[in-house]
């Protein structure tokens, strides 16, 4: 049932951020998707094993981490920056496992899922900023601008 209530909610958050959203926003949204869509196809042909090393959760939450990160470092937002928090925390489980062989596999699962369930909040709440600072007529790029020569229109949203 929590995994149903998750997924429902993830969904409504990636709904809403590809429909309302910035760039950073839908950037988010494709990110979660992706993981998601990924966690299945893996569960369609590996069960799931918290016995020992997960390597097929090791390989999407390295994804996720690596992708919240450079979100985070592109972005002119500071939320991708506590989504990549998020993201990099799963990957101490793993390193946890690897490390202690004798952790426990509930311990080992919480550790994997727990610091997901902030993350739709996080995107709804994000988005709803986004739309609040449009109906208020704030123009604020979605994106940092790497080299001083570039337009500020050109980050622009």
């Amino acid at each position: 049932m929590r995994i149903a209530l998750f997924l429902g909610f993830l969904a409504a958050a990636i709904f809403y951020a590809a429909w309302r959203g910035g760039g950073p926003e839908r950037v988010m949204a494709a990110i979660a998707a992706a993981m998601v869509g990924l966690d299945q196809l893996l569960h369609a042909f590996v069960p799931p094993n918290f016995l020992s090393l997960d390597s097929g959760h090791l390989a999407i939450d390295l994804f996720g981490a690596a992708a919240t990160i450079i979100l985070a470092l592109f972005a002119h937002r500071f939320w991708p920056m506590c989504v990549a928090v998020l993201h990099i925390a799963p990957l101490l489980a793993h390193i946890s496992r690897t490390i202690d062989v004798n952790l426990h596999p509930a311990a080992y699962l919480t550790m994997q899922v727990a610091t997901s369930w902030p993350v739709p909040a996080i995107l709804i709440f994000a988005t709803w900023r986004h739309r609040r600072r449009l109906a208020r007529g704030v123009s604020e790029p979605s994106w940092q601008i790497s080299s001083p020569s570039s337009s500020p229109t050109m980050a622009r949203r």
